[in-house]
């Protein structure tokens, strides 16, 4: 859901609406009640400022949501221009562990929206397999990662970062277990030697 006025901001208007998306995953991860004009507050922008940006709940927390997804989605394609192409999966991995963390706050606000917050029906998740098909495209291509791993593969695979308790050392147990999936999907590529 973009802002009501689809054309171009100006940068302060922009910096405003990136402070409030800021400050609402923040705010929404800890309660999904929070009152509006509380996260106008934090983000230090009056409430014509955040109602010109989002009308109303739905239009906020769906704008941050798609803000998370777009800013995990474009790291991927950046990390191939920068990265070997392992280096590449490995980093978003951890990126992707980060938006899994900030989502699970997300959820429960998701849900009342969408109905629910979890698999192919939710919004951006065309995007997200994007990303992991250029990502593990590239890796087939080098011959960094054994042969026929698809993205189910690698879905299922990680997907033990959804059930890491985000209140505890979360960095430490998901980059161990991401490591581990990286180490098993390593196992059997041509370009090992």
């Amino acid at each position: 859901m973009s802002s009501r006025n689809d054309g171009p901001q100006r940068p302060d208007a922009q910096r405003n609406r990136e402070r409030i998306l800021e400050v609402a995953l923040a705010e929404l991860a800890r309660a999904v009640d929070v009152p509006l004009s509380s996260i106008a507050k934090k983000a230090g922008v009056g409430q014509g400022t955040f109602y010109r940006n989002f009308p109303n709940r739905e239009a906020l927390i769906l704008e941050v949501y798609r803000h998370e997804v777009h800013q995990l989605t474009d790291a991927a394609a950046e990390l191939l221009k920068t990265r070997t192409p392992d280096q590449a999966l490995r980093e978003w991995m951890d990126q992707l562990a980060r938006f899994a963390v900030a989502k699970a706050g997300l959820s429960d606000a998701m849900r009342q929206i969408v109905g629910t917050a979890d698999g192919p029906a939710q919004p951006g998740y065309a995007l997200v397999v994007e990303a992991i098909e250029a990502l593990l495209a590239a890796n087939h291509e080098a011959g960094t990662i054994r042969p026929g791993v698809t993205v189910d593969d690698f879905v299922l695979a990680i997907a033990g970062i959804w059930q890491i308790d985000s209140r505890g050392d979360w960095q430490a147990q998901s980059a161990r277990l991401l490591d581990l999936v990286m180490d098993g999907m390593r196992t059997g590529a041509p370009g090992r030697g």
